[in-house]
């Protein structure tokens, strides 16, 4: 019998011996439905207390069955089968509306693909997703929801990653463009190449974080818990105590009633569950309540720059060739380039396909040096690719070029020097925009009471300073190497400031570790990104920043609102059962109203609206 069809059923008994009660009393019958009623909704109760007791945990479920079984031993009988009645329903409408906070996950769960189209032997068939197989061609047709992460091959199409983003309007696909699971194409049509599938997919690795993180504990959770394996033990002892100098039976099986702690046990757990599952409706992972308690105390918010504070797509717009033509020069780095994952690189490389300097010879024992550059070589002779500190570092003359560099950085751009071990051979400029949003969502943050924005990058000091200028940013700090940004990090935490870092996940993963909160921005698909930061921000936009604080911040509140009302109704009843105006149904009957309104005021957390662009 489930919980819905018992609620009925001992709901129909209560009611007739409601009526038989103040009808005919105490009559056999009368006792006969009332027993009925209580051992249908009391045997679960006392099942779960005995259980949990074999644990040595003395829970809700223990006060309630020691305060049943003693309104029937005095022979309160309708107490007993109204109170198991309460007790029962309670639980049914708890059980509901907490599946109303974990709609978000349930939602997400149902976007997942129920099946793909492959191409096999140059046939078309139609699979379960989890036998799609990497390097597997996929057709998507209007429609249709794509069930694994690829790459276009063929077509056009216009792609809903509401799923993944969180933002509604399509986004236009074409051939090399990467597509993820659990997105669907609105219009067009395409044939992918499966990179990631199965339990691989950015869609999968999404559902997973989110339903780990709505199982993990915020700090308040865990004390309340901690709380209540000593509270429970010590309302039994203090129900007897009152026995013993009242002599009163029913004031001490009303006060187990009123006790129970169910409302207060439930009051962070559901606002957390409640955020975590509405974040990741808006395309933020929060991984988990902590991070939520965190995130809301947030005061100083740390940036990378490359891909953060910029587009992250670079591009060559000057080059300064000073001991060989541009050609040369760019054909030089772009060897020095092939195997680097730096944004710069791609960069260079580009530029180098399109004057058709490229070429496809491989660098010989290249050395990357965190935070500098490269050191290569290429037919006999060592090359130095990278920034002042790399060529300071090895005592290479580059004074007569710090005038061109300077100047470049006035205007935010980087001058990448290329040099040998005697001489400078010239300058590659690349240029990154700042995004759009960035100089209004700093603005925002500053509203919002965050104390201080910084920047941390390991670009030029002259670029640096002219992007901090340009976004009213605090303070930043410039050619820093990984290590260096985690040392800034320290000092701040050490100041007592509570610090946020917002990086792409990669070369910033040793401060998005170190930080109170880590928070990766666009990274989709990112391995590093998702496992390294504390918050993933699925969309590419920083205005995901603001989205997540203030859903953080909104949580706290809504958990200290049902911690305060919890408290205040047992507060409430603590008094009325002192001045033995309680009965113990009204008791249970006001103790489960309190758990449904708790959980119903965390269900305004639901109600959040994603900041409009």
């Amino acid at each position: 019998m489930n919980k819905k069809h018992s609620v009925i059923i001992v709901g129909i008994l209560v009611s007739i011996s409601f009526v038989l009660h103040k009808t005919i009393a105490y009559h056999p019958l009368t006792i006969i439905i009332m027993l009925t009623s209580t051992l249908i909704a009391g045997l679960p109760i006392l099942y779960r207390a005995l259980s949990a007791l074999r644990y040595r945990i003395v829970g809700i479920d223990a006060l309630v069955s020691i305060a049943v079984i003693g309104a029937i031993i005095i022979g309160e009988y309708y107490e007993a089968s109204a109170v198991t009645f309460l007790f029962l329903f309670g639980d049914y409408l708890e059980s509901r509306t907490l599946e109303k906070t974990r709609s978000s996950i349930t939602s997400l769960m149902a976007l997942s693909p129920l099946s793909a189209r492959v191409i096999i032997d140059g046939k078309e068939e139609t699979i379960a997703p989890s036998e799609v197989l990497k390097g597997m061609q996929v057709i998507i047709k209007p429609g249709e929801r794509i069930a694994c992460d690829g790459i276009i091959i063929t077509g056009e199409a216009y792609i809903d990653e509401s799923s993944i983003t969180g933002e509604s309007t399509p986004l236009f696909k074409s051939k090399e463009s990467e597509i993820f699971s659990g997105t669907i194409i609105t219009s067009g049509y395409l044939i992918i190449e499966a990179t990631r599938v199965g339990e691989d997919t950015t869609f999968a690795k999404i559902l997973h974080l989110v339903e780990e993180a709505q199982d993990s504990k915020a700090p308040t959770q865990k004390f309340i818990e901690k709380f209540s394996r000593y509270y429970t033990p010590l309302i039994i002892l203090m129900s007897i105590v009152t026995y013993i100098i009242t002599r009163d039976i029913h004031i001490s099986l009303t006060l187990l009633v009123i006790s129970c702690p169910g409302a207060l046990v439930i009051s962070v757990p559901v606002s957390m569950v409640a955020a975590i599952g509405t974040s990741a409706k808006i395309g933020v992972l929060v991984k988990g309540g902590d991070v939520i308690e965190k995130l809301a105390k947030i005061d100083t918010i740390a940036f990378d720059k490359t891909g953060t504070l910029t587009i992250g797509k670079p591009t060559v717009v000057h080059t300064y060739p000073y001991t060989v033509d541009e050609k040369e020069l760019l054909k030089i780095a772009s060897i020095g380039e092939a195997y680097s994952e730096h944004p710069f690189s791609k960069a260079i490389i580009d530029k180098a396909k399109e004057l058709n300097s490229y070429t496809e010879e491989s660098p010989i024992s290249p050395q990357y040096i965190q935070g500098k550059g490269i050191i290569f070589s290429s037919n006999k002779k060592q090359y130095y690719l990278g920034n002042s500190a790399l060529f300071e570092e090895y005592s290479i003359d580059i004074t007569h070029v710090i005038h061109d560099i300077e100047h470049e950085a006035k205007d935010k751009r980087t001058a990448i020097i290329v040099g040998t071990d005697e001489s400078v051979l010239g300058l590659i400029v690349v240029s990154d925009s700042v995004r759009p949003e960035a100089q209004q969502v700093l603005k925002e943050l500053k509203k919002m009471n965050i104390k201080k924005t910084i920047m941390l990058t390991g670009d030029n000091k002259g670029t640096a300073e002219a992007i901090a200028r340009y976004l009213s940013m605090d303070e930043y700090y410039a050619e820093l190497l990984p290590g260096d940004k985690s040392e800034k990090i320290k000092l701040l935490q050490q100041e007592k400031r509570k610090v946020a870092v917002v990086g792409d996940g990669i070369n910033d993963a040793p401060s998005l570790a170190l930080a109170d909160v880590g928070i990766a921005i666009g990274s989709k698909g990112n391995d590093v990104a998702m496992e390294t930061a504390d918050v993933v921000l699925l969309s590419p936009s920083l205005f995901g920043i603001i989205d997540a604080v203030r859903i953080s911040r909104l949580a706290l509140r809504n958990m200290k609102q049902n911690i305060f009302f919890a408290i205040g109704v047992a507060l409430t009843l603590l008094v009325g059962v002192l001045f033995s105006s309680l009965t113990l149904s009204i008791g249970m009957l006001v103790h489960e109203v309190s758990v449904v309104l708790v959980i119903i005021n965390a269900m305004r957390i639901m109600q959040f609206s994603k900041r409009q662009k």
